[in-house]
């Protein structure tokens, strides 16, 4: 077994964008506007080297405060992002997508990190940030999809009881379709890194399970919550 994934030299990383090149070739060729993926690629570059460098601060820390810092900054921006495909923004909108997002995300990601795998301390940050972005991130999608469909069958018409329904079946459905995948078609980018790392498969399973079931946990009950906070008169 090998210590770690050995580096990527940065010659070697270069070819990495030779499909995205043949993609925007495509694009270019067919009028569509190179503009759009080629920001999009700069600045997947940009940020994902800055975090990388900010990742490796805050992982050196052993202030609870920074990270608890650093979850509540997570937590405010994926609850505004949530609301992207909202048409009628409000900050009691975001009041609630704060709170489902909270709910849904903290709550799994505490029961995960304390529960599971029993963390000491509680704020050690190589393991507890990267979890909480896979948390947070699932409550923010699910509550987006909830939001979207809530507000579409709302202006259709459509009583609060069916609009909720039609709403957390669609909130699920990402989800759900990761659950039913995984294995079969796809294999997640978590489990894929610590086999890399020549982690033992089995052992690797067993992590993915337990992120498999907080972002399903996370996302259902974030968007559960938004929801029922949306009902009138809530």
């Amino acid at each position: 077994m090998n210590d770690g994934v050995p580096p990527i030299p940065l010659e070697n990383l270069a070819l990495a964008l030779l499909p995205v090149l043949a993609v925007m070739v495509v694009v270019h060729c067919w009028g569509l506007g190179i503009w759009t993926p080629l920001y999009a690629t700069a600045r997947m570059l940009v940020q994902l080297v800055l975090v990388g460098y900010v990742l490796k601060l805050l992982f050196l820390t052993e202030q609870p405060a920074v990270v608890l810092c650093t979850l509540v900054a997570m937590l405010a921006i994926a609850s505004w992002i949530a609301l992207r495909p909202v048409k009628h923004k409000s900050l009691q909108i975001y009041r609630r997508s704060v709170v489902a997002i909270a709910l849904g995300g903290g709550g799994t990601l505490a029961l995960m990190t304390q529960g599971v795998l029993q963390l000491e301390p509680w704020y050690f940050a190589q393991k507890l940030i990267p979890l909480a972005g896979m948390s947070f991130t699932a409550a923010m999608n699910c509550v987006s999809l909830a939001a979207e469909r809530l507000e579409s069958e709302l202006d259709s018409g459509s009583d609060f009881f069916d609009a909720r329904g039609r709403a957390m079946q669609a909130a699920l459905i990402t989800v759900t379709n990761s659950l039913l995948a995984v294995g079969l078609v796809s294999l997640p980018g978590f489990m894929t890194g610590q086999i890399l790392a020549d982690v033992e498969p089995l052992i690797a399973a067993r992590y993915q399970i337990m992120i498999m079931c907080m972002a399903f946990g996370a996302g259902g009950i974030a968007a559960a919550v938004y929801l029922q906070l949306s009902r009138p008169g809530s």
